[in-house]
């Protein structure tokens, strides 16, 4: 007779596997969760950086090493034609721009084109965004049209100009003469080709600016006219009482960028020269800091001495960024 033996299955602890079984599938995902968490750290840690580094491979390629390498050249004697041959003269090529006329009548060309664009342009500007600021029909095509000489290619701009004011044929000396005034040689003499060149930038950047102007304007509280007009201030008051005081800190931003692009002065003054050279006029009577640094550097293929005119603007664009930080830090504690 077989004898039947049942064997029983020994039990299982609640929360936890048979006894004598490994339990290799929950070590392969705890594993795999520590894994993916490390990767998630790693990834949260170095992404931004990945993410932005594009820009600062680009920065030190085209912006960094230019910088440097412009500041060693100045310091050197090169030329155009044979630019890894270099000559230690130190600080000559700096002695020798500010000994000459020519850098200074460039200096001072570029302050008063900078003078006479800058202020028109502004102040027009903010008369257009006050305009805008009201409920307009068409407001947004009026927008669109002043952005439209900015996205104008600069060539394109200063070529129609050149025909405006053209000495002989040109449509502004046609309105003078019409009017009783006299022919202006708008492209030799000096305040009128300076007024022309500037009219080319005022003409470029008036609707750039005024969209700034109007941001921040729509930026401010409608409580504040609100009180106004409760109190009686007409439009022009609210407009110095509330529009301006409140848009200072925009002002100054509009002031110090078109500053700086004023020191930078290049296409427009060597497109409008009939000679189409670097000089700026047959007399230099227009010549900025921008002309004078291509024609000594690719003209005249002293590059040694072009590089000491770009860190000179260097420097003078530094100034004029701490004035604007001793200013604004001064505006906030008025505020």
């Amino acid at each position: 007779m077989a004898t039947r033996h049942d064997t029983a299955a020994p039990p299982v602890k609640e929360g936890g596997a048979a006894p004598g079984r490994p339990p290799a599938d929950d070590e392969a995902a705890n594993k795999k969760r520590a894994r993916l968490s490390r990767r998630w750290q790693r990834d949260m840690r170095w992404s931004p950086y990945a993410f932005v580094s594009p820009f600062f491979l680009l920065f030190l390629a085209f912006g960094l090493f230019p910088l440097l390498y412009t500041g060693w050249a100045s310091l050197h004697q090169v030329e155009l034609t044979a630019p890894t041959d270099m000559n230690w003269v130190g600080l000559r090529n700096y002695t020798r721009i500010f000994d000459d006329d020519f850098f200074w009548n460039a200096a001072k060309n570029t302050l008063t084109i900078g003078i006479i664009s800058t202020v028109p342009q502004l102040l027009m500007a903010m008369g257009l965004a006050h305009i805008l600021n009201y409920k307009l029909r068409g407001s947004t095509f009026y927008r669109v049209v002043m952005l439209a000489p900015y996205a104008t290619s600069i060539a394109a701009a200063s070529l129609v100009f050149v025909l405006l004011f053209g000495r002989d044929y040109g449509m502004i000396n046609w309105v003078l003469n019409a009017v009783g005034f006299d022919h202006v040689d708008w492209q030799n003499d000096k305040w009128p080709s300076q007024i022309a060149v500037s009219s080319i930038i005022v003409w470029r950047w008036t609707g750039y600016n005024a969209l700034i102007y109007l941001a921040a304007m729509q930026a401010i509280p409608q409580d504040l006219y609100e009180s106004a007009a409760l109190d009686g201030a007409s439009r022009w008051r609210q407009f110095l009482h509330v529009t301006l005081p409140s848009l200072r800190p925009t002002i100054l931003f509009t002031v110090v960028v078109s500053t700086i692009g004023a020191s930078q002065v290049f296409g427009e003054p060597l497109l409008f020269d009939a000679n189409k050279g670097a000089s700026g006029g047959s007399q230099h009577q227009f010549q900025t800091l921008g002309l004078y640094l291509y024609e000594q550097g690719w003209v005249n293929q002293h590059l040694g001495r072009a590089s000491a005119i770009a860190w000179t603007m260097f420097l003078i664009l530094i100034v004029i960024g701490v004035v604007n930080y001793v200013i604004s830090r001064r505006l906030r504690a008025s505020s």
